[in-house]
């Protein structure tokens, strides 16, 4: 049970750290060196890398107790998440389709 537990709290920073450097990437407008650049030391960005730092040490501590063909499909629920993200977070539609 603790494994999802840490399943729920990867899927979670996996998710917050992708929204956090959609935030950080929407600031530019035209892509240059300059820009760029400052993306990447926007708080965003930084704060997107950590999650997705924290989010990899419980995903390895999940692998260890863990048989990989049972979690890493239930990780790919992010990607559903994700959708819902980009519908309510960034007013973006979405088709049936998708």
């Amino acid at each position: 049970m603790q494994v999802y537990i840490l399943l729920i709290i990867n899927m979670a920073l996996l998710l917050a750290g992708q929204i956090l450097w959609k935030f950080g990437v929407s600031e530019i407008k035209n892509v240059t060196i300059s820009s760029v650049l400052y993306s990447v030391f926007s708080p965003y960005i930084i704060g997107g890398l950590i999650l997705y730092g924290i989010a990899t040490i419980i995903w390895l501590i999940i692998l260890s107790k863990e048989q990989f063909s049972i979690v890493y499909p239930l990780q790919s629920l992010t990607y559903i998440l994700g959708i819902f993200a980009g519908c309510f977070l960034f007013n973006e539609k979405i088709p049936f389709t998708r």
